[in-house]
């Protein structure tokens, strides 16, 4: 708490120091410093004022507290006890929230991102899971009013999907989507098991920052475009002109294909959208095995075994393994609401990164 209590008074002198530099006339003529200076104060703001609640809450708390060691008045001491647990939920809440506030800026947080669902374990239960994944997301990203387009999508013939790769657009998106990569579990009764029976089956979901290129510079000399025609599933011909594109980065060999366009400029447009989002995350990857020593692995192998969450259905329940969260509300998450399972999972995060950064000072 002690520790909790510094962060925020480190944070509040920066801002005043800040707001000094903003206020010293010699620094309006120089327009992008000003600028720079600004923003920095601007994305204090949301720590600063989660900071002011949180010490107005703790004084209350304490407040409730003293009055629950007064024996004179049963009916005071009831208010107080109430009061004090209110009190408390509320300063456990900020406290979350500002463990998230406090963490190192990342840098890809205001970025759009890519999201790429694949049908993992479980056959063609798996990909009509997927679709369930891709609709429930979609949702969620209408709640949060972004843009979602599908840049290359697979399907099956009973309308599963193999894999999608989605481009979302909008404010804060990758920040709120990022822990969302890694299998996820799915426990229900298909509709073609006729015993009954509880199948287990797996998706995984990745998400990537979408690269701009003034992030990641692609020579042209590492590229070999092929083009083909466009077929879809089953094989029956989508369009009779090549315009399906096939791209691939030589020094590394990553592969990036787009099909579902009928105009080759277009299909080539998304191919480089994918390519740059791939390359750029596998460049991030290497610079964090430098600082840590270590990778970590955004979707594992597919297995049963490997989950960040589980639906099961039977049960309408939805528990993350990482947060520790279990919420019987199946229906609602699939809808898109993902708010609170969203926030849960960050402020977990946000305090296992706290720990490793603390343990390592």
């Amino acid at each position: 708490m002690a520790d909790l209590e510094q962060r925020i008074a480190e944070a509040e002198e920066r801002a005043r120091a800040l707001e000094d530099r903003l206020a010293d006339p010699a620094l309006a003529g120089r327009r992008e410093e000003y600028a720079s200076v600004a923003r920095e104060l601007a994305r204090m703001r949301p720590l600063l004022e989660a900071g002011e609640r949180f010490r107005r809450v703790s004084r209350e708390l304490e407040e409730a507290r003293a009055l629950l060691r007064d024996d004179r008045d049963p009916e005071l001491r009831e208010m107080a006890r109430e009061e004090a647990e209110r009190l408390g939920a509320e300063k456990e809440r900020l406290e979350d929230e500002l463990r998230i506030l406090l963490l190192p800026r990342d840098e890809n947080d205001e970025k759009n991102a890519l999201l790429e669902i694949r049908a993992g374990a479980g056959g063609e239960e798996a990909a009509l899971f997927a679709a369930d994944l891709f609709r429930m997301y979609t949702r969620y990203a209408e709640r949060q009013g972004w843009k979602v387009e599908a840049l290359s999508l697979s399907e099956t013939d009973s309308g599963g999907i193999k894999e999608v790769i989605a481009s979302i657009a909008g404010d804060l998106v990758f920040s709120k989507l990022k822990w969302e990569r890694g299998v996820h579990r799915v426990q229900r009764v298909p509709v073609t098991e006729s015993q009954g029976r509880i199948h287990t089956s797996t998706v995984t979901v990745a998400v990537l920052p979408e690269a701009e290129e003034v992030d990641l510079r692609i020579d042209p000399k590492d590229l070999r475009v092929d083009v083909f025609r466009s077929s879809g599933p089953g094989g029956q011909s989508v369009n009779t002109t090549d315009s399906a594109v096939r791209i691939t980065h030589l020094p590394t060999g990553v592969v990036v294909q787009c099909q579902d366009e009928k105009s080759q400029h277009k299909n080539k447009a998304r191919a480089m959208k994918i390519l740059r989002a791939r390359l750029l995350e596998a460049e991030q990857e290497r610079q964090a095995r430098e600082r840590a020593g270590e990778r970590r692995a955004q979707v594992g192998t597919g297995d049963r075994s490997e989950r960040i969450r589980t639906y099961n259905f039977p049960q309408s329940r939805v528990t993350d393994h990482r947060a520790g969260v279990t919420l019987h509300k199946l229906d609602s998450i699939l809808a898109g609401e993902l708010d609170e399972l969203v926030e849960a999972v960050a402020a977990e995060m946000a305090r296992r990164e706290l720990e490793a950064e603390e343990g390592a000072a």
